[in-house]
């Protein structure tokens, strides 16, 4: 049986965490300012959609590669 070899080097872990959550929070701060500062008649449902599932897709990825440089396998 061969040993397991992940698909991500795990030297990667601490650049790929802080570049996905930098990103995510990015969104997730230019989300939060676009519903602060647009009123409900120029408010967009399509756009608020698609920022909030894409900074979650960078939050989570960046947290789940964040867990893994920590040394919580999961």
């Amino acid at each position: 049986m061969t040993r397991y070899v992940s698909p991500v080097n795990p030297t990667a872990f601490p650049t790929l965490s802080i570049s996905l959550l930098g990103i995510g929070l990015f969104l997730m701060a230019w989300f939060f300012v676009y519903e602060v500062t647009s009123t409900k008649y120029t408010r967009d449902w399509k756009k608020e959609l698609l920022i909030a599932l894409v900074a979650s897709f960078f939050l989570g990825y960046g947290g789940l590669f964040l867990l893994l440089w920590v040394g919580i396998y999961v």
